[in-house]
């Protein structure tokens, strides 16, 4: 066996012993391996050079800055206000409570950044509509927490924030702008998206769902006109990278140059989470929840969601360090190569591996560890090195959650919709297919994507 595939399987056997044995957090994990990776490859040394590797790595604060972020708009009720809107604009068609929840959730998602906490937030309104219109509690429970899945892999999720540094690890931070990449990123997602929306619609046919009740839908104008501020929160958060995307070469560098362009572009990931946190205080309905000293609360009480995140994403940055100084990438990429599976192969073979691991390791440290291997191996191969950092989020943070035995969102959705475990879990394997099935597909670069 090959010694990259040994310090890989080191890794991974400590952490699930650690999660699965003792059940205690995967930081831990993750933090243990790292130390025995140290031990068994004599590199104690060189420790705190892999400590100070993580911690400068600027796009590490832009994570923390969008954690941050969701702590203040689900405190806030933001979300809860654009999931009533939603549910007012879809509600009446065939299955509307369907296609509301796969809106309101892929979107409020990539907000949260919490599969499992999004199921519940968001699920806790979609789920007793759906089955109010006629959903079988096994498909209502499902259609909320795959959806939900799907904000992983939606900007501004910090899962694309590990990608973008993956693949300006090994192209450089100046080859492409922020803007750019997310433009990618959201032409990627909308593929799936849309192939929830077909699947939705395959399921309402065939178990003749019908619209939402007229009085079970909020009055358009009254939810409007009560929560309308809510629906600025997304340009907020999203014109500035576009404006980025579109600019950046042309307006931006005239005025700027090359170098002005480029700070512009790196400084939005750390200020936009920050702005919209801002927003969100200001357009509180209940003022007396947003005083200094209850935003103060607010962070002290969302500590244990917000810690695992970061502290992954920092321990993952170590393990990078590490292994790029094992030159376990260049190692790896050569097993692909000899194995010579070429890029149908690796679109299959990849999406598995990446949800088998996921299923233990966060997806954004899965990112952050074998991210760039990935990109190269793809790019080798003939793909395009940006959509397959594009594709990342996806592969290694939305099949996770959703794939039994570990599917967190899944369970999630059961505890509203108590739903039945055998029929959840059948249903849910279509879910699965298609997802995967459809990841096989971007990945071999068949299908038109938005900013390629």
């Amino acid at each position: 066996m090959p010694i990259v595939f040994s310090y890989i399987l080191i890794m991974l056997a400590v952490i699930f012993l650690w999660f699965l044995a003792f059940k205690r957090p995967i930081y831990e994990g993750i933090l243990i391996s790292f130390a025995v990776l140290l031990t068994i490859t004599g590199t104690w040394a060189n420790v705190f050079s892999y400590i100070d590797d993580a911690l400068a790595t600027s796009l590490l604060y832009s994570m923390m800055a969008f954690c941050a972020m969701s702590q203040i708009l689900t405190k806030t009720k933001v979300i809860d206000n654009c999931v009533k809107i939603i549910i007012a604009l879809l509600g009446r068609i065939p299955g509307g409570a369907g296609y509301a929840s796969i809106v309101a959730s892929s979107f409020m998602g990539a907000l949260s950044g919490s599969g499992p906490g999004n199921v519940l937030a968001t699920g806790s309104i979609t789920i007793p509509a759906m089955i109010k219109s006629g959903f079988p509690p096994e498909l209502a429970a499902n259609v909320s927490s795959t959806a939900s899945y799907l904000g992983n892999m939606i900007p501004p999720s910090a899962n694309i924030v590990a990608a973008l540094g993956a693949y300006t690890a090994i192209y450089g931070e100046d080859s492409i702008s922020i803007g750019s990449f997310w433009i990618v990123c959201w032409g990627v997602s909308l593929w799936f998206i849309l192939s929830r929306f077909v699947q939705l619609f395959i399921f309402c046919k065939y178990y003749k769902i019908k619209g939402m009740k007229k009085e079970d839908i909020p009055n358009i104008k009254t939810t409007i006109k009560e929560s309308w501020s809510g629906l600025l929160l997304p340009v907020i958060i999203l014109a500035p990278f576009i404006f980025d995307a579109v600019c950046n070469e042309t307006f931006l560098t005239a005025r700027l140059g090359a170098a002005g362009a480029g700070y512009f572009s790196k400084s939005l990931l750390i200020f936009i989470g920050g702005i919209a946190s801002i927003y969100g205080i200001l357009i509180a309905k209940n003022r007396k929840e947003m005083t200094p000293k209850e935003i103060v609360f607010t962070f002290a009480n969302g500590v244990k969601g917000i810690v695992p995140t970061v502290a992954t994403c920092i321990l993952g940055y170590m393990i990078g360090a590490l292994f790029t100084d094992l030159n376990v990438a260049a190692d790896l990429q050569a097993v692909f190569e000899k194995m010579d599976f070429g890029i149908v192969g690796l679109a299959i073979v990849i999406p598995l591996l990446t949800c088998f691991i996921s299923m233990v390791i966060p997806g954004s440290s899965i990112t952050v560890m074998l991210g760039s291997v990935f990109i190269t191996v793809f790019a080798n191969a003939g793909a395009n090195p940006i959509l397959v950092a594009a594709m990342l989020p996806c592969i290694c943070g939305v099949m996770c959650g959703i794939t039994p035995p570990f599917a967190l969102g899944m369970y999630a959705g059961m505890s509203i919709a108590k739903s039945d475990f055998t029929k959840t879990m059948k249903n849910d394997l279509w879910w699965v297919a298609t997802q995967y099935l459809l990841e096989v597909i971007v990945l071999l670069g068949v299908l038109p994507i938005i900013g390629l």
